[in-house]
């Protein structure tokens, strides 16, 4: 008998780890309640498409019954990719190979959460919940939110992201500056607002590469486009810089700057940036992190093992962390959530050390002076 079964489940947050693990929890009657801080579910922009990996994403859904749902969402065509130098050249695409998206299929990350939204039962969410503190209660955790509510669980999970306000009542490991900064842009109806890289986007995806930076461009199925442009700063530059990058005219300047060796093609991103420029400069937990199991309190996606995005992991390692923490705490041969928890962060953790010690490796050779030729080794190998 499963008696982890009975106990009252709290997930602080809605991303795509958090709902993927409600959804799994609930199929086998789990009592599980998800807590997020946002309003509602369109509050706010949701960044790039998401690629999903067979052993990871795709595995999870896979068990969430949710295959069908998802093939009529996803985006056929979305993972083509134009590698490009920094004088616009174009130096390889993959559009003419076949049947790609069927390995590694793209879906906006709005389209996905809502998949997963509508896949649990009524009500499990609970909107304009912003975590605030964690105090232990007779063998189970009250949970304190900024609006003055409060609940009580058994067990808690973190899924709140790169900055979890939990993660520190498990473990005071932080994580290390990778070395790049990336600032963040997106236009609107990109076909009207920048046609010639609408056009050279094709509805997929760029990875422009010279001079020891990055400019990745990313299309969206509502017609917009987000970019990334990643480069080597000190940790605090986006803080001592000086630049408001809510002042196009700013970031501007700074892009003419910094990337001055760059064609003035790339202008175009942004000069018709629709929205304010966000800084942010990426870290990664230390490889060989580890802890000592919380009875009944623990963690995944970014907020267990943060990692840059120059591998395309992220999303991929936090429903891989739902399926097989909910998989742990489905088994009837644990009689304690601290024995199911303990077996899901030895995986998880060995796991997702070798996973970042690949995505560090990514982010240097992306950011160096041979980083399209790494990125043709990985695209066309011989």
């Amino acid at each position: 008998m499963n008696n982890i079964k009975d106990k009252k489940i709290a997930i602080i947050g809605a991303g795509p780890g958090g709902l993927t693990l409600a959804r799994l929890l609930q199929m086998d009657g789990f009592n599980v309640k998800v807590y997020e801080r946002d309003a509602d579910e369109n509050a706010r922009p949701k960044g790039a498409t998401l690629d999903l990996h067979e052993e990871s994403g795709l595995a999870a859904l896979r068990e969430a019954k949710l295959m069908d749902t998802f093939m009529t969402n996803y985006r056929p065509g979305a993972d083509r990719t134009r590698i490009i130098d920094q004088r616009g050249n174009i130096v390889f695409e993959d559009s003419d190979l076949q049947n790609r998206e069927a390995f590694r299929p793209e879906i906006d990350r709005g389209p996905l959460q809502k998949i997963l939204f509508d896949s649990l039962v009524k009500d499990t969410v609970i909107w304009d919940s912003h975590f605030e503190a964690l105090t232990p209660s007779n063998g189970s955790w009250l949970i304190g939110f900024k609006n003055g509510a409060s609940v009580q669980a058994d067990i808690v999970i973190a899924a709140d992201g790169a900055n979890s306000k939990i993660r520190p009542y498990i473990t005071p490991i932080k994580p290390f500056y990778s070395g790049i900064s990336i600032v963040e842009g997106a236009i609107y109806s990109s076909a009207t607002a920048c046609p010639k890289m609408h056009a050279l986007l094709n509805g997929g995806k760029i990875f422009a590469m010279g001079d020891e930076k990055s400019l990745i461009v990313s299309s969206k199925g509502d017609g917009s486009l987000v970019f990334y442009t990643g480069c080597h700063t000190p940790e605090n530059w986006a803080k001592d810089s000086g630049i408001n990058f809510s002042d196009k005219n700013q970031v501007i300047d700074w892009f003419k700057n910094e990337f001055s060796a760059w064609d003035s093609m790339w202008l175009e991103l942004f000069e018709n940036a629709s929205t304010a420029f966000v800084p942010r400069p990426q870290y990664c937990m230390p490889l060989d992190q580890s802890w000592e199991t919380v009875s009944n309190l623990t963690m995944l996606g970014d907020a267990a093992h943060l990692m840059p995005p120059y591998a395309g992991e992220g999303v991929n390692m936090a429903m891989l962390d739902a399926l097989e923490l909910s998989q742990c705490l489905k088994k009837n041969c644990f009689n304690t959530p601290k024995d199911a928890i303990a077996t899901y962060e030895k995986q998880m953790l060995k796991r997702a050390s070798e996973t970042a010690a690949i995505t560090m490796e990514s982010t240097m050779a992306l950011h160096s002076t041979d980083a399209i030729g790494y990125m043709l080794n990985i695209m066309a190998p011989e």
